[in-house]
């Protein structure tokens, strides 16, 4: 039966000759209606806890523990839940690379190329408060959304860059002990998904993205620490740009070797290249017809523990340092400071002390008992101009790079007072506070508040009668708001609002 795809027949014929008896079956799968997936956010809440609170139907995805399937016309990003992180909305089949990467507590975590978000967020999860996640987009725009999403999630211990990779991997060397390099690629498992992205193929496009691939690997690997394991993926079929680029690194540098991942059914082997790689076999190719997704490719490699040792604290270009010593836009400044500027930033250095005040008076008001289920330390509040930012985890140095986050961006120091972030309600979980007002997920109310109105709140459903509050979706930290005369005053910043549901 012919079928027609609409895809160019270059690609049909590549693919014909890969899949072999397959193919009629992967053509076949493009007629059918894609799939739509979440993931739930493991840091918040557990896989079975959201299954009971989940107010439209889910059904498990087989291959991802707390991974869900959803059906088309459920919009869940209108859910209140989606606004207080306890899900990403994902493509089944893209939420297989994190997963295979064995993240452990403590880990010092890169995600090389990051946004919009999805394998970041899932990543940080994993780590739950503990360790670093570091996560980088060289698009500064992308890098934004990147951070909206982790963010979101109420991640604490996360350096946000927006930088080169090149430039990355001359002060992180063998910094990391895992990294994910989800590369820049062809795109052919989403055609099913995305008809136009085929409109943009060529076999010319997919060497050129081979070349860069190799060098964005190569660059990963030198920012691993020996022992340490790498995660290369795609979202594409080409062996150019899969097999090859695996191929490439394991053929340049004899210290890595692929290991075979946690396996699933519906995973197809690794094609072995022309250069008889060894091992090849046990990368994953992810096929729509064999999976109810998307295309994937990932390969799990890990670096010889005797590879070239760094030190374990590293000198001085490469110094693990606090995120104060440098500028809030990640570059410092060159240009001279006038002696009003200096004074000026020398009374804020000078504020600590008081801005601490503030702070500790604003915890002390919400009831805070511990921040992201851990004891808060002063020790490691900063304080960058007006802004006050909580900084846990220690960080590499990064003197020079562009970042757009280092730790959790607590707030505003306005005059005599502080003024809590979003990120700040989004990073608290259940139990944090105790000036919360709770309210049911199919509660109008809280859809109106995330749009920027006031609400009003009865006696009975508030512990305090006025003063700073944390609203809550069932006992899920949403935002903050501040209570005067029966009223949720808002305080979501322009930014976070979302419009009311149609």
């Amino acid at each position: 039966m012919a079928i027609n795809t609409g895809l160019p027949a270059a690609f049909l014929e590549r693919m014909e000759q890969l899949l072999g008896e397959e193919f009629p079956d992967f053509l076949a799968s493009y007629p059918r209606k894609r799939t739509y997936g979440l993931r739930v956010n493991i840091s918040k809440i557990t896989p079975e806890a959201f299954e009971q609170i989940c107010p439209f139907e889910i059904r498990p995805i087989p291959w991802i523990r707390g991974g869900y399937f959803y059906n088309e016309d459920v919009r869940p990003s209108l859910c209140p839940l989606y606004r207080a992180g306890l899900y990403y909305l994902q493509d089944p089949g893209a939420m297989i690379p994190a997963s295979l990467l064995p993240v452990e507590d403590g880990d010092r975590v890169l995600d090389l190329c990051a946004a919009p978000g999805g394998k970041a967020t899932a990543l940080a999860a994993k780590l739950g408060g503990t360790g670093l996640l570091a996560a980088n987009d060289i698009s500064s725009t992308r890098a934004k959304a990147l951070l909206r999403n982790l963010e979101l999630f109420g991640n604490v211990n996360t350096l946000v860059l927006n930088e080169d990779p090149e430039k990355l991997a001359e002060q992180f060397e063998g910094t990391f002990d895992k990294i994910l390099l989800d590369a820049p690629c062809s795109g052919e498992g989403m055609f099913r998904k995305d008809p136009s992205l085929a409109s943009d193929w060529s076999p010319e496009k997919s060497a050129a993205l081979s070349r860069l691939q190799k060098k964005l690997i190569h660059l990963a690997a030198k920012m691993l620490r020996p022992g340490g394991m790498l995660l290369y993926s795609t979202c594409t079929f080409s062996t150019e740009e899969d097999e090859e680029v695996v191929s490439d690194l394991l053929r340049a540098d004899p210290g890595f070797r692929l290991v075979s991942p946690e396996w699933y059914d519906g995973f197809a082997c690794g094609i072995p290249d022309s250069t008889g790689t060894p091992g090849l076999e046990k990368c994953v190719r992810i096929y729509p017809h064999r999976m109810e997704s998307e295309g994937q490719f990932a390969a799990l490699l890990q670096k010889a523990p005797d590879s070239r040792v760094l030190p374990d604290e590293p000198e001085a270009g490469n110094a693990f340092i606090t995120a104060g010593q440098e500028e809030r836009s990640g570059r410092p400044s060159r240009k001279k400071r006038t002696r009003t500027e200096q004074k000026k930033d020398t009374g804020k250095r000078d504020s600590r002390p008081e801005a601490l005040r503030h702070i500790t008076s604003f915890f002390e008001e919400i009831g805070l008992r511990t921040l992201s289920g851990q004891e808060f330390r002063a020790d490691t509040l900063e304080i960058r101009g007006d802004r006050a930012y909580y900084v846990p985890a220690p960080v590499p140095g990064f003197r020079g790079l562009t970042f757009l986050r280092n730790g959790l961006y607590l707030g505003d120091l306005k005059k005599n007072r502080f003024e809590p972030s979003q990120a700040l309600a989004l990073a608290l979980r259940p139990g944090d506070a105790s000036s919360c007002i709770t309210l049911s997920v199919s509660d109008e109310r809280l859809n109106a508040y995330l749009s920027g109105s006031p609400v009003f709140i009865a006696p009975e459903e508030t512990p305090v009668s006025s003063g700073w509050c944390l609203l809550c979706a069932g006992p899920y930290p949403l935002a903050f708001g501040k209570l005067v005369n029966g009223q949720l005053k808002n305080k979501i910043p322009a930014g976070w609002r979302t419009l009311s549901p149609q």
